[in-house]
């Protein structure tokens, strides 16, 4: 797998974002992906809110969430929300304050169907049949350093390749193995991308034998099957024992 980023210029609210795709991003080639991070999709789209005491920030994540976990402490990074927001476990409901100077940046709204239309347009512009579009974000996994990269949304490929039935080098078969190949390719996309002042939110990645491209976007099926059960989870002990309040849910 090869992964490159490209170099934009400082994006405002209200630019056109498939202005910004035809400027920075250069030929495509088949059998390749384009990663875009969520936070110009919700500057493009003008999902901010302006940080100027209208709401405060515990304000603006309770109502983003779609459930939240009380926090009355602050810790070393301030007052930290546990959050679910569209099937994922996230903090703060994906609001952040980082790269912009407009306000709270929110998760783009309606960005599935924003991914497909951006999927639908490139392959129309560029001339392409087998191509697939990711929008990324940054997360964090329990007890590890640092962030990795994770996909909010995509199109164009299937997301997972299942190996049960298969056999290992041994001749064991494979019971419960699924790769996600939306999140393998969204942590190589935002570790090239950066997470401070690159300036790079596209990415392309080529040299994806292990992606199985699809001439549609994704099924209603195929969007579900992607956000595992918090009841059959591995973790889902951790996750259902402690009390989960409904937010707003972006409303």
């Amino acid at each position: 797998m090869i992964v490159r980023s490209y170099k934009t210029h400082k994006i405002k609210a209200g630019e056109d974002l498939y202005k910004i795709l035809d400027k920075y991003l250069p030929p495509l080639n088949e059998n390749s992906v384009v990663a875009i991070t969520s936070k110009i999709v919700s500057i493009t789209q003008g999902d901010i809110v302006k940080n100027d005491g209208a709401i405060t920030k515990e304000e603006l994540i309770k109502k983003e969430s779609d459930y939240y976990i009380e926090n009355d402490k602050d810790s070393e990074y301030g007052k930290i929300f546990l959050t679910r927001k569209n099937g994922l476990i996230v903090f703060t409901a994906g609001i952040d304050e980082s790269n912009t100077d407009e306000g709270y940046v929110l998760w783009p709204k309606n960005l599935q169907e924003i991914t497909d239309k951006i999927w639908q347009y490139l392959r129309e512009k560029r001339n392409i049949k087998n191509l697939g579009v990711i929008v990324t974000d940054s997360g964090i996994i329990p007890v590890r350093t640092g962030v990795i990269g994770s996909c909010l949304s995509w199109c164009g490929f299937e997301a997972i390749n299942s190996f049960v039935g298969k056999n290992d080098i041994f001749g064991r078969q494979i019971m419960f193995t699924q790769v996600s190949v939306i999140e393998s390719l969204a942590v190589s996309a935002v570790v090239v991308i950066g997470e401070t002042n690159e300036q790079t939110p596209l990415a392309i990645l080529t040299d994806l034998s292990f992606v199985k491209f699809q001439d549609r976007i994704p099924t209603p099926d195929e969007l579900n099957a992607v956000i595992f059960p918090i009841e059959k989870d591995l973790y889902g002990k951790l996750l259902t024992s402690v009390e989960w309040k409904k937010g707003g849910g972006g409303k």
